[in-house]
């Protein structure tokens, strides 16, 4: 007969996705789609570890595609994941000093291991640029991805958004292991 092949496809509810992405880095016909990715990411996928109010502090409202282009064009590295479609649904950021600002995962995208592509590339450029380290504040998340990546936590850090708590996890991940000092801010 014919042998049966089982496959684990990720699931999102109770929907079946299958993402293939193209990595590569930010063009100012991206803005809409970096301002969609935010929004939804953190009002929809951020939902699984922060309440209803902190989502809504978070991200009151949707970023306009000017937001996005000015926070891509400010000299940091953006990378994104396209689709087939080139439609954006997860990206990156890499500041020059070794900061990690931005990462974001579309719902429709998130847990299939595509943030952790981003990192990924992202990590190999701060290599090439000769960084010695990398350092973020991580969402409960996030925190989870970097983690992973070899990331250790400093400290969780407790804040208050537009009258709403919430937190997150200063992070660094040494990347030549010599580094006295990572760049904390």
């Amino acid at each position: 007969g014919i042998p049966s092949l089982s496959f684990d496809w990720p699931s999102v509810g109770s929907y079946l996705w299958l993402v293939e992405v193209t990595i590569r880095a930010y063009d100012a016909r991206d803005a809409d789609g970096l301002a969609d990715v935010f929004f939804r990411s953190v009002r929809q996928v951020a939902l699984s570890e922060y309440t209803a109010a902190q989502v809504r502090a978070w991200a009151p409202e949707p970023r306009t595609a000017e937001w996005a282009h000015r926070e891509a064009s400010d000299g940091r590295l953006v990378l994104v994941a396209a689709n087939a479609d080139d439609r954006l649904v997860a990206y990156i950021d890499l500041e020059p000093d070794g900061h990690i600002d931005l990462l974001f995962c579309a719902p429709e995208a998130a847990g299939q291991g595509i943030a952790s592509q981003l990192y990924d590339a992202v990590e190999a450029a701060a290599r090439e640029q000769g960084m010695t380290s990398l350092f973020t504040e991580a969402s409960e998340l996030a925190r989870q991805l970097f983690a992973r990546k070899g990331f250790a936590i400093l400290e969780r850090q407790d804040l208050v958004i537009r009258g709403v708590p919430i937190h997150n996890y200063r992070m660094v991940k040494l990347l030549d292991g010599i580094c006295s000092e990572p760049h904390l801010t």
